[in-house]
C-alpha cells in the first residue's frame, strides 16, 4: 500500500517530516477504517440510522420521483437556476453571518498571481513554473475543464500528470512509502506548461486523436476518439525512458464538503474488492497519507481519489498548479525539483506575512471554506415522464451499484451547512476497474492503472450551461455523455452493453435522466 504526494522535498526534507510518523506503518490502519480527524461529529442515534437506512434505500417504484430528489444538497441546494453562474452560489444554508469567509475565499480563489518580487506581497510568489495564474484559470466558473481545442489552447482546465515505476526510481523505499507515486526525476509530478520570465518552461502536453467506431444494437453508429499522450519542447532534456503520462481536466467544484462529510464507514460498507456478492462490482477504497493529520485516511477527492480531504486537495492544487507555498507544503518553489537549480534559486513570495508563506494559514483556511460550500443548484423535471424513464434504465443497467445516489451526511458541531444532509451525488467515492480503455496505466496509492474513482454525476447535466462545453471523463476525451458511456469497460462493461443495446428512444430517456442531475 501507498501513500501522500509530500509534493517534491528535498530527500533531506523528506527523511526529517517522516521521522515525525515513526510508528505508522502500511498495516497499522483499523480494520474498518482510517479515521475522520477533519471532522466534528456527533454519533447517529439508533432511530437515526434506521431512518438513514430508510431514506438511503433503492427506489421501490418509477411511476414519480422521491422525496427530496430535487434538492440534491439537501438545504444547502441553491435555486438561482438561470444563471452561468449555477457552481457559483454558496450553500443555500449558509447563515448571513457566514457569507463574508465565503465571499473572502471566492477572492482568494479568483486572485491572478504575479511574479516575485513584487510591492504587492500579497499576491506574489507565482511559479516559478506553474499551469495557471489562479484556481479559476482552470476552474472556469468553478465548473468542469476540458482538453485543448486548438494550437494555442493549450494547458487550459487541464494538466499532464507525471511519474515513473516505484521499481525505476532511486528513491528510498521509506520516501517512496509516502509518496501517491514516484515522479519523474528531472519534471517532478506534473508538467508545468508555463514559466516565470527568463526561465523554460517544462514542456508542452500534446495530444493526437484516433477514430474508435463502435455501434449500437440497432445499427446506429458513434465514433469515439482515442486519445494518445506525449510531451513535446521538453525544457530540461528527455523525460525518464519509463516515464508515465496521465491527463486530468479540471472536475467540477460543487458539492466537495457534502463529500467530506459522508461518513468514512457508509463509503466503506459499499466496498467489495473480492466482489463477494457475484454482482461483478468490486469497489475498493482509496488509502492515502494526510499531510494535515499525520495519518492514513479515506481518498475521496481527485480522479483516483487521491486526496483525503478539500483542504488538502486545495493545497496540492495551490502547489503544483500556480507554484504557490502553502501550510502543508511550504516549499517556495513550488514542484521545482532538485534538478531545476534555476528555477528554485528565483525569486519567491515569501515576505507577505509571519508564517513566510506564498498563502499563509487564513487564505488557505478561507479558501477551503468557499470550495466546501459551492453549492448545487436544484433540480428540473424529476417528474417528467421521460426523465423518470431513464432512472429506470440507469438502475436496471445497474448503473447505480457504482453512481451510489444517497447518503446522509455526519451530524457536524461546527459545519451546519453540511451537517446531516440528505444529498444526491451518485457516487460511491471508490475505485473500480474501468477496463483497459481508460486505463492511464500508473498507480496512484492503492489505485492500479486501470481504476477510477466513481465521479459524482450530480450537476453533469449543466455542464454545457456553467462551462460552453459537453467534454467528460478525466481527460475531456467524450464529447456527449453517450460518448462517456460508451468508454466504460471493467466493472461497467455489462452496463455499457446494457446501454448499447436499447432502442434510441431508451437511450434518449437513460441521457435525459443525467441531464436532469
Amino acid at each position: 500500500m501507498k501513500p501522500s504526494n509530500i509534493s517534491l522535498r528535498a530527500a533531506a526534507s523528506l527523511a526529517a517530516a517522516l521521522a515525525e510518523i515513526p510508528a505508522l506503518a502500511a498495516d497499522t490502519a483499523p480494520a474498518k477504517g482510517w479515521g475522520e480527524p477533519h471532522l466534528t461529529s456527533l454519533p447517529r442515534s439508533p432511530e437515526e440510522t434506521a431512518r438513514v437506512a430508510a431514506v438511503t434505500a433503492p427506489p421501490g417504484d418509477f411511476e414519480a420521483s422521491e422525496p427530496f430528489e430535487a434538492r440534491p444538497a439537501g438545504a444547502a441546494t441553491h435555486f438561482d437556476g438561470k444563471s452561468r453562474t449555477l457552481f457559483s452560489q454558496p450553500s443555500g444554508n449558509m447563515a448571513p453571518e457566514r457569507e463574508m469567509d465565503f465571499r473572502l475565499g471566492n477572492g482568494f480563489f479568483k486572485k491572478l498571481w504575479v511574479e516575485a518580487p513584487t510591492v504587492t506581497t500579497a499576491s506574489d510568489g507565482l511559479g516559478p513554473l506553474f499551469n495557471g495564474r489562479g484556481c479559476k484559470s482552470c476552474h472556469i466558473r468553478d465548473g468542469r475543464g476540458h482538453p485543448p481545442e486548438g494550437p494555442e489552447d493549450f494547458g487550459i482546465s487541464m494538466v499532464l500528470r507525471l511519474s515513473i515505476p516505484d521499481d525505476a526510481s532511486d528513491l528510498p523505499a521509506e520516501i517512496l512509502n509516502y509518496l501517491a507515486n514516484a515522479p519523474e526525476p528531472v519534471y517532478g509530478t506534473q508538467l508545468q506548461d508555463k514559466s516565470i520570465a527568463g526561465l523554460a518552461a517544462e514542456g508542452r502536453m500534446r495530444i493526437d486523436y484516433e477514430p474508435v467506431a463502435i455501434a449500437f444494437a440497432d445499427g446506429e453508429e458513434v465514433e469515439l476518439r482515442k486519445p494518445i499522450y506525449s510531451v513535446t519542447r521538453p525544457g530540461y532534456g528527455p523525460l525518464h525512458d519509463a516515464v508515465e503520462l496521465s491527463p486530468r481536466i479540471a472536475p467540477p467544484m460543487i458539492g466537495l464538503g457534502l463529500l467530506e462529510a459522508i461518513p468514512e464507514a457508509d463509503i466503506l460498507a459499499l466496498a467489495d474488492p473480492n466482489d463477494e456478492n457475484g454482482d461483478g462490482i468490486s469497489g475498493r477504497p482509496n488509502r492515502v497519507w494526510s499531510l494535515e493529520h499525520a495519518q492514513w485516511m479515506l481518498g475521496r477527492f481527485g480522479w483516483k481519489a487521491g486526496q483525503p480531504t478539500v483542504s488538502q486537495q486545495s493545497s496540492d492544487a495551490f502547489v503544483n498548479d500556480i507554484g504557490i507555498s502553502t501550510p502543508i507544503h511550504p516549499a517556495p518553489w513550488g514542484n521545482c525539483t532538485e534538478t531545476q537549480t534555476a528555477c528554485r534559486a528565483a525569486p519567491h513570495g515569501e515576505t507577505g506575512n509571519d508564517e513566510r508563506l506564498e498563502i499563509p494559514s487564513v487564505g488557505m483556511d478561507l479558501v477551503s471554506f468557499y470550495a466546501r460550500n459551492l453549492a448545487l443548484p436544484a433540480r428540473e423535471a424529476v417528474d417528467a415522464p421521460k426523465v423518470l424513464r431513464g432512472k429506470q434504465l440507469f438502475h436496471e443497467a445497474g448503473c447505480a451499484s457504482c453512481h451510489q445516489p444517497k447518503f446522509v451526511t455526519h451530524r457536524l458541531k461546527d459545519q451546519p451547512e453540511q451537517s446531516f444532509q440528505l444529498i444526491w451525488p451518485y457516487s460511491d467515492l471508490l475505485l473500480h476497474d474501468m477496463g483497459d480503455g481508460l486505463a492511464d496505466n500508473r498507480l496512484e496509492w492503492d489505485a492500479t492503472g486501470r481504476e477510477w474513482r466513481t465521479p459524482p454525476l450530480w450537476g453533469i447535466g449543466r455542464t454545457e450551461d456553467v462551462s460552453g462545453h459537453t467534454y467528460f471523463l478525466h481527460d475531456g476525451r467524450a464529447r456527449s455523455l453517450t460518448e462517456a458511456i460508451l468508454w466504460h469497460g471493467g466493472e461497467a462493461g455489462p452496463a455499457r452493453e446494457t446501454f448499447r443495446s436499447l432502442i434510441a428512444a431508451d437511450r434518449a430517456a437513460l441521457i435525459a435522466f443525467l441531464q436532469s442531475l
